[in-house]
Formats: C-alpha cells, sequence, structure tokens
C-alpha cells in the first residue's frame, strides 16, 4: 500500500483529539484519591488496551516479539519507563496548570525532542532535513509548530496573569504557576522519550510485517513494550502514595471514598485509560502513512494534542475570564498549528 500522508494527517488529528480529551472522565471521578484513579486508567491504558488491540490487529504478536533480539525488546521498554515519568507528572502538570498553558509547556518541549532527535541520533538529520524539498517542509512545519505552541502558551500567561486568586482557583482548583511550569518542563523532556522507544522498536515492525501484518498495524507490538516500561515507573509511583496516603481502600468504598460510585468511578477511569491508549494507537496508523518521514510524525501528534487541547480548555471555561485579545491571540496559535499539519502532511506527500 502505498503511503498517504494526508489521510496520516488525519490519523494524527484522531490521536491528538484521543490525547486532549483523556483527562476529561477523570474530572468526574468521586471521592478517589489522584494515585487510586490513576493507577486503575492506567492499567487499561498500559496493560489492558495495548495487548487487547495488538491481539487482534496483527498476526502472531507473541512469535514476534519473541523473534526480535532482546535489545530490541529492551530499549523499547527503558524508554518507555523514561516517559513514564513524563505521563505520570502529565497529569500533575493538568492539576497545577490547567488543560490549556499545561499542554502549551509540556508539549512544545516534547515536540522538539521527540522530533529531531532520533534522526539526529540516526545520523539522517541532514538528508531527510535538510538536502530535499519534503525535508525543507518539515522543518518550516516544524518551525510553525513550535510558534504555535509558544503563541498558545503565551495566551496562557497572559490570561493567568489577568486574573485575581480567587477566578484562578475557579478555573483550576490547584493551581499553582510555579510548581506546575518545573513540573511541565520536567514532563515535556521525559514524555518525549516515547517517540525514542517507538524508534528503537522499528526492527519490530518489520518482523509484524513478515508475519502478515497490514501496514496500518505493524506499530501496535512495539507499543505493547513501550506502555510496559510506563506501567512499571507509574505503578511503582502510585503504589508508594498509597502506602503513605493509605489509599487502598478507596477501590472498596473505605475511607475517604465512603459513598462513592465505585461502579461509575471505574468506568470513567476506562474510558480515560483506553482514550490515553488510543492517542497511539491512532498514531501508528498515522506515523505508517508517512513514509520515510515518519519522525514527523511526532510533530504532527503534538500539535494535534494542542489544537484539541485548547478546544477543551475554553469547553470547561478555562478561558471566560480571559480578554477578547488574548481569547484572540490563544485560537492564533491554534490556526498555526492547524497550519503545521497541513504543511507537514503536503510536504510528505511530495516525498512518497
Amino acid at each position: 500500500m502505498t503511503p498517504n500522508p494526508l489521510i496520516g494527517v488525519f490519523f494524527h488529528w484522531l490521536g491528538g483529539l484521543s490525547s486532549a480529551s483523556f483527562y476529561v472522565p477523570y474530572r468526574a471521578v468521586k471521592r478517589w484519591s489522584w494515585e487510586i484513579y490513576w493507577l486503575t486508567g492506567g492499567l487499561f491504558s498500559w496493560l489492558l488496551a495495548p495487548w487487547f488491540f495488538a491481539s487482534i490487529q496483527t498476526h502472531d504478536l507473541l512469535g514476534v516479539l519473541g523473534r526480535a533480539e532482546g535489545s530490541t525488546i529492551l530499549w523499547p521498554i527503558v524508554f518507555g519507563m523514561l516517559w513514564g515519568f513524563g505521563g505520570l507528572t502529565y497529569g500533575l502538570t493538568m492539576r497545577y496548570l490547567g488543560l490549556s498553558l499545561g499542554m502549551g509547556v509540556v508539549l512544545g518541549l516534547c515536540t522538539v525532542f521527540g522530533t529531531l532527535i532520533p534522526p539526529i541520533f540516526r545520523g539522517e538529520f541532514a538528508e531527510k532535513l535538510l538536502g530535499n524539498q519534503t525535508g525543507h517542509y518539515n522543518l518550516v512545519g516544524i518551525l510553525i509548530t513550535i510558534l504555535g505552541i509558544v503563541v498558545v502558551a503565551f495566551a496562557g500567561a497572559r490570561k493567568d496573569a489577568s486574573l485575581s486568586p480567587e477566578q484562578k482557583a475557579a478555573a483550576v482548583a490547584e493551581f499553582d504557576f510555579r510548581k506546575g511550569i518545573w513540573v511541565a518542563i520536567f514532563s515535556g523532556i521525559m514524555s518525549s522519550c516515547f517517540s525514542f522507544g517507538l524508534a528503537a522498536g522499528e526492527p519490530i515492525k518489520a518482523l509484524s510485517a513478515a508475519a502478515g501484518t497490514g501496514p496500518l498495524w505493524t506499530g501496535l507490538p512495539v507499543l505493547c513494550l513501550v506502555m510496559f516500561g510506563g506501567l512499571l515507573t507509574n505503578a511503582v509511583w502510585c503504589a508508594i502514595l498509597i502506602v503513605r496516603n493509605r489509599s487502598a481502600g478507596q477501590w472498596l468504598g473505605k475511607g475517604e471514598a465512603v459513598g462513592a460510585p465505585l461502579g461509575l468511578n471505574l468506568l470513567l477511569c476506562a474510558i480515560a485509560g483506553t482514550a490515553w491508549y488510543f492517542q497511539f494507537f491512532f498514531y501508528t496508523m498515522g506515523e505508517s502513512q508517512m513514509g520515510k518521514y515518519g519522525f514527523s510524525s511526532w510533530t504532527l501528534h503534538m500539535a494535534s494534542i494542542i489544537i484539541f487541547g485548547t478546544i477543551w480548555g475554553f469547553a470547561f471555561r478555562e478561558w471566560k475570564d480571559a480578554a477578547p485579545g488574548v481569547k484572540l491571540t490563544v485560537w492564533s496559535g491554534v490556526g498555526l498549528l492547524v497550519l503545521a499539519t497541513v504543511v507537514i502532511g503536503y510536504g510528505n506527500s511530495l516525498g512518497v
């Protein structure tokens, strides 16, 4: 099947929508501590969903993984563990900065590192980004993405600077700019390791294709490994918090969770966790359509997340007290991000 980068852009938009939406069900969870609902949803994100969809969409999943070299299995897990640090602090960023500003800082850093480091590491930067027309389009698209992220983050900073402490608390109950910005920087750098994990698992995609898996789905076995690494990191941290806070009883409706709707909480966490996984499910589909410029998928993914994350920010009225000029600024940033996805998709179509 000939790659179609424009279809790939659409898949990345779906992935961005999934990622930007995952935290919404968590907001409705009642009387569960963060570590309880994060780990509950995470079991769907990092374990159940990856293995379920890989088992039904790929051929000979266990055989493919069994034929891979040890290092090809190990490194996606290691990078997944590092990505796990970014993932668990990503949730904290949303708590401290809100959807709009938090995503702007985290994903800006994540875009730069996750897109450019893989081709630099493989010695392909000059060949794929400097030496041809498609590479030039990709560079322009990356620059537009970074500009769009800066504009969105700047609008978020202007919005927050103009709010009273009471208004900040109403928009984001646990708002703390100083704490949130440091958490966001750490989360952005660590989150880019997911891209490195996918790059390290490229040989597994070839094995899956040789086993008869269609091109849209060859990335799913790699997701099982990277996600498992993320599970290890998050499970250890959540376990520490559960012991420290003595919150395990909340799963059974005890302690602070007395009267909590346990079945509904579990359903909300399952939806949130599966939505978190689907961002990468669609990501691998989009990447499969980018041809030899698959590394550009990371920029498309990040841009799409911010586009839909900003829309959710408006839906939750995080911007209701912002001045009209600030709202215009943030929508200008979103427009730049949409333009960036189109530029990269068009540029990649020239290289097919």
